[in-house]
């Protein structure tokens, strides 16, 4: 479809740091916008959760996303880890919820099939293709290229969803 264009805030929740990226879904083409990671301080839990939570608010007030795409929690060995990423996943999506965009979530394996061409795609392989497919330049962290891969997930999800049925379904709002 011409004409078609829709921002979309990809993000990769973890306790200790949040990547984010933004890309612009202009007619089936992906253009980068921004990236980058909320990195929370300090040993106690709660007041991480509530860094999380106020720098996607930022992101929402200064990118104003109309559709955002979240990596869903998979089961780690490890309850507690989990739990804290939930958590983390939690404060994150109220946060994104303060603008009423359109959610969607994306298991890892997803991503990185929909990104690399693999489901057990390595991290470096996600950032390479995040980095070639955007034709960016320079560094581009871990968490960041994932979360730019969660987005253009999204982006070629949509697209597909939009040919078969004619509308983006499947997301959620508050």
């Amino acid at each position: 479809m011409r004409g078609q264009s829709v921002r979309i805030l990809g993000l990769d929740p973890g306790s200790q740091v949040t990547g984010f990226g933004v890309i612009d879904w202009i007619d089936g083409d992906a253009r980068y916008v921004a990236s980058g990671a909320i990195r929370t301080t300090g040993s106690d839990f709660p007041p991480r959760l509530r860094q999380i939570f106020e720098g996607v608010l930022v992101l929402m007030r200064e990118h104003a996303p109309t559709e955002v795409a979240i990596e869903r929690v998979f089961m780690h060995r490890n309850a507690d880890s989990a739990l804290k990423l939930g958590q983390a996943r939690g404060a994150a999506l109220c946060a994104a919820f303060s603008t009423d965009p359109a959610v969607f979530e994306y298991a890892p394996r997803e991503v990185k099939l929909a990104v690399v061409g693999q489901g057990g795609a390595q991290k470096e392989q996600v950032q390479l293709m995040v980095k070639t497919l955007l034709r960016l330049e320079g560094e581009l962290g871990p968490d960041a290229a994932d979360a730019i891969g969660i987005a253009l997930c999204h982006a070629y999800s949509r697209q597909a969803r939009i040919a078969v049925s004619g509308s983006v379904v499947g997301g959620t709002r508050p």
